[in-house]
């Protein structure tokens, strides 16, 4: 298997790892800052040079028609704007891509617009785009598998919170990390906390700002068969008592400001099962952990709970782990609940 690495931030020192390791073949890598253009990938996934080097982004459609890569990951941007213009060069040269975009992992409910040009795209071009992750386990089977253990089930809750500092500048961007309050109401709230009217114009102008649980919501109804009949979305700043410094921002954070967003997600359905979702990413304070808690009220009641899961190396190792299914899947925007449960792979 021939790959591509786009975006050579944090998580690719993971993903392009963990895909050599299962013999698959580094063909091109792509970013877009200076100091790492040029560069041998060994300088961001560590070890001995790897032969390959960073080319800029802007290069990637040229690149594409050189290397004849069967499959790239992405993991860059978050919403499926903008990651559309990697997938469209990568999908006019018949390369197929998983990312770990949170949008992509299912966009339909958020962005159809994005969603659907996506769709006709990859199918134009007889490939497929998956969004995988963490939650494609976490957040996804494991909780469909919990949920099928139970004779009914009225409530699907999950909670989940991850540290800001592990995934870079424009996960803590989206989450308003670093703001000041009145900034953070006007960037973050303002396009969170809407009516359902605005809601709905959001949406269909592919303006709409989803929460990382949205998808995750959609994901669920689709593989459970639920039909939806309500989605709300609202957000609050979390903050923290004391200042708080961020690597990842470069700054402190004062003390009652914003630390990052939690988000919680409700879906109503037709069948009568609830989904709400929870979702905390914010610049941790020292003992604060990742967690991972989903909670089913029915017959019978049932929690489970990772305590500390290594939200980054999963986050990888799944969309790694995808791969082959996504050159497996018939072309199209296919969405991971319609895929084989994920396995673990030894070698592709």
């Amino acid at each position: 298997m021939r790959f591509v690495q786009v975006g050579c931030g944090k998580m690719s020192a993971f993903t392009v790892r963990y895909a050599l390791e299962r013999n698959a073949e580094l063909v091109g890598a792509y970013d877009v800052a200076a100091d790492k253009v040029g560069r041998d990938v060994s300088a961001v996934v560590g070890g001995e040079a790897l032969g390959v080097k960073i080319e800029h982004f802007d290069d990637l459609d040229a690149s594409m028609k050189r290397v004849q890569a069967d499959i790239a990951i992405i993991t860059t941007q978050s919403l499926l704007k903008t990651v559309y213009p990697t997938v469209e060069i990568l999908a006019r040269n018949q390369v197929n891509g998983v990312s770990i975009c949170e949008e992509l992992f299912y966009g339909w409910d958020s962005n159809p617009g994005v969603a659907g040009q996506i769709d006709v795209l990859a199918k134009a071009n007889g490939v497929t785009f998956t969004g995988s992750g963490y939650q494609d386990v976490s957040w996804g089977s494991m909780v469909t598998a919990l949920v099928a253990t139970a004779a009914s089930a009225d409530l699907i809750h999950g909670i989940s919170s991850y540290n800001l500092e592990d995934y870079g500048l424009e996960t803590a961007a989206q989450h308003g990390a670093g703001l000041s309050l009145a900034e953070f109401d006007d960037r973050i709230l303002k396009v969170n906390n809407v009516s359902a009217a605005e809601q709905a114009k959001l949406i269909a102008a592919g303006d709409f700002l989803p929460g990382y649980m949205w998808p995750v919501n959609g994901w669920l109804a689709s593989a459970l068969g639920l039909t939806v009949t309500k989605r709300t979305q609202r957000g609050v700043a979390t903050t923290h008592t004391e200042d708080l410094y961020s690597q990842t921002l470069g700054k402190t954070i004062p003390a009652g400001q914003p630390t990052g967003l939690k988000t919680i997600v409700e879906y109503d359905s037709v069948e009568g099962v609830k989904i709400v979702t929870e979702c905390i990413g914010n610049v941790f304070a020292p003992g604060e952990r990742d967690l991972n808690e989903w909670l089913v009220k029915g017959e019978p009641d049932m929690r489970l709970s990772m305590d500390s899961p290594a939200t980054v190396e999963m986050t990888c190792a799944c969309a790694v782990n995808r791969m082959p299914d996504v050159i497996a899947a018939p072309p199209g925007y296919v969405t991971s609940e319609k895929m084989p449960a994920l396995a673990f792979r030894r070698a592709f």
